[in-house]
């Protein structure tokens, strides 16, 4: 039989396109960007939740199921009961389920946070990933816009909770009800037969930054051929409609009170319009009352966000501040989360009015650009690692390790194979800061030695004989083995 038959056929080491490995400093990052935010959103009341990965296909909402599998944008499987199940794509359409699940049993307002993995079956790219983290939170069954000045507040706080200061980051509220009056004007009905052409508009307005006036217009009108040829169809408004749309989008500025009044006569009698200012308003009087200014919050005519299902205000937070790569190139972060008030996703359940309140942010994106500006900790403390001279004293090497662990430092034995030279190299990559060393001599006195490879790695430059070396013994110190927390505790220190 020859070798090429005899070969063993073995899997290629690959991960799947548009899914990614995430190091530790990546996710302890991601962790302290989501505690910071769970923190915000405890103190304001709100209680964690945390849905399954999956859901039946039709509880999603926004992929419904038209064909023999429902896979159009989710990752789909038929479960063993010939129902189809779908990976979440949001936090949003399974909150929605819940508390139609269980309603009866829920304080009304209904009010939770929750972060975890959200997965889109679309074509990845650069930056595009079919499985990232979201972070929430939302009030259901919270009518009236005081619930929305409180997330818009709870998003300003979050960007506050991890260091950024007032100049770098700004949250800009708009209302989905201005749109509409604006589009009624315009002649757009505001039913189920204008909701596509709705739905264009809102989306070419959501290009604004990317595209510019110029742009979007080409959107809301017939279409636009983008660089490569590529051709997307227009919202099909007509010369004048585009006119009062784009002027819409341009309608605010810093002071809030004179956005308010701009838009109040912008509105005229469009019922819709009046009743998106008045919101405005109530949410402009909540957030003076708190000191939340112009230097956080502002009202900006230009934000819509892309999807439909929003019904009243809706907002972004945003990145201001100054970012560079790993090259020092500037880049530009812009929005970093959004939400606003859906009052119709819970009602597709109980075929009743839930209205409904929410924001969220990608985690991955936000943690990476405040790591960037160094406001993230993106590295755990380096541990002190015990090295193992001798197996039959395994058990005093964990005992040591208990006794550190339990004040509280980082603390691990080496378990794998190799003499004292290769243990302290393994350490040296793992970036340990203190070493113990301990063998049966020690034992006896009752000591241990403590080792500072990071100092000693540093001393060692100016060592230029092993004479030098075992002379020096360069950053290290002999402590009593009853004494060993305080030792460790003043090297560290140190």
């Amino acid at each position: 039989m020859s070798k090429k038959k005899n070969k063993i056929q073995r899997p290629k080491a690959r991960k799947p396109r548009g899914f990614e490995d995430k190091s530790s400093d990546v996710l302890r990052a991601e962790t302290r960007l989501v505690e910071a935010a769970f923190s915000v959103y405890d103190k304001h009341g709100f209680e964690p939740l945390q849905t399954p990965a999956f859901e039946y296909a039709d509880a999603l909402g926004k992929f419904l199921p038209d064909d023999d599998r429902p896979n159009t944008g989710v990752f789909a499987l038929r479960d063993d009961d010939e129902q189809w199940m779908a990976l979440r794509y949001d936090h949003t359409a399974p909150l929605a389920r819940y508390v139609a699940e269980n309603y009866q049993d829920l304080p009304k307002p209904y009010r939770r946070y929750q972060a975890g993995s959200v997965w889109r079956n679309e074509k990845p790219g650069p930056g595009r990933f079919r499985e990232f983290i979201q972070c929430d939170a939302d009030s259901v069954g919270a009518p009236g816009a005081a619930a929305d000045a409180e997330m818009i507040m709870m998003a300003a706080d979050v960007m506050s909770a991890v260091g950024l200061k007032r100049g770098q980051y700004m949250v800009r509220a708009n209302n989905r009800k201005l749109l509409d009056g604006i589009l009624e004007s315009s002649g757009v009905p505001n039913t189920d037969a204008g909701a596509e052409q709705r739905l264009q508009v809102l989306r070419s307005i959501d290009k604004l930054d990317r595209l510019g006036p110029e742009g979007v217009a080409a959107l809301l009108g017939e279409g636009r051929k983008d660089d490569s040829g590529a051709f997307t169809e227009g919202a099909k408004l007509d010369a004048s409609a585009i006119k009062a749309v784009l002027g819409f989008t341009t309608a605010s500025n810093m002071d809030r009170g004179e956005t308010l009044r701009t838009l109040e006569v912008l509105m005229g009698s469009s019922s819709q319009g009046q009743a998106g200012v008045t919101e405005l308003k109530l949410i402009d009087d909540i957030l003076t009352a708190c000191d939340y200014g112009p230097d956080r919050v502002v009202f900006d005519t230009s934000i819509v966000r892309g999807l439909g299902y929003y019904t009243g205000p809706v907002f972004e937070a945003e990145l201001l501040a100054d970012i560079k790569d790993k090259k020092g190139r500037p880049v530009r972060i812009g929005s970093v989360g959004g939400g606003g008030r859906y009052d119709g996703l819970v009602s597709r359940f109980m075929g009743q009015a839930v209205p409904a309140t929410g924001y969220s942010f990608g985690v991955s994106r936000f943690a990476e650009a405040l790591s960037r500006m160094g406001l993230v900790e993106n590295a755990g403390k380096p541990p002190v690692m015990i090295c193992v001279f001798d197996k039959s004293l395994m058990g005093e090497y964990f005992k040591i390790a208990a006794e550190l662990r339990a004040a509280n430092i980082r603390t691990e034995v080496f378990i794998g194979a190799g003499n004292v030279g290769k243990q302290l190299k393994y350490a040296d990559n793992r970036g340990v800061k203190l070493a113990v060393l301990i063998g049966s001599d020690e034992m006896e006195r009752g000591e241990v030695t403590i080792k500072d490879l990071a100092l000693g790695a540093e001393m060692a430059k100016a060592i230029k004989t092993n004479a030098e070396w075992k002379s020096s013994r360069p950053a290290q110190k002999t402590a009593a083995r009853a004494d060993i927390v305080a030792a460790v505790r003043e090297m560290l220190a140190d």
